[in-house]
């Protein structure tokens, strides 16, 4: 389960440049799903991480699955991915690891770039953006685990 942020200020979107084991690569803000978090939370901490901003999701542009191969042992990916608004910049942080700057590249120049994707979903997802898709994010919940606690008698009663 992965999380990306589309982000478009003037006709141009905002991306990544990273270090892959495929070499360099372009992508969306993008990353897993971390344990305990809600998907919300995870684009937000994505892209905070990856571009040193904060995030605002608006909308939820798709659900994309994209299996790495044909056998059934090959891993697929279910990548969600937002709308939304960038916001304030902590050009005190650090980039994630991997992370070697952010562009801002129209719809023409990400797909001159179709070899440096890191993904077929980013153009996809720009494709889609341009089209107009959106959900709202209503349509998102999240149900936070909390592990049961003992009661109160069972706590206090003495060991025998």
């Amino acid at each position: 389960m992965t999380v990306a942020a589309i982000i478009e200020r003037d006709a141009r979107f905002l991306l990544v440049e990273e270090n892959t084991q495929q070499g360099l690569r372009i992508n969306q803000p993008a990353g897993h799903l971390e344990y305990g978090e809600s998907l919300l939370q995870a684009v937000i901490r994505e892209t905070l991480e990856e571009t040193a901003h904060d995030f605002e999701p608006t909308g939820l542009l798709g659900l994309y699955l994209l299996p790495t191969g044909a056998a059934p042992s090959d891993t697929t990916y279910l990548r969600v991915a937002f709308v939304g608004n960038l916001g304030a910049e902590h050009p005190q942080r650090v980039l994630d690891v991997g992370i070697i700057r952010t562009l801002w590249l129209t719809r023409a120049q990400i797909a001159e770039r179709a070899d440096a994707m890191r993904s077929p979903l980013v153009l996809r997802c720009v494709d889609d953006y341009l089209a107009g898709r959106r959900a709202g994010l209503d349509l998102l919940h999240w149900e936070r685990f909390e592990a049961p606690r003992a009661h109160a008698a069972q706590a206090t009663r003495p060991a025998r």
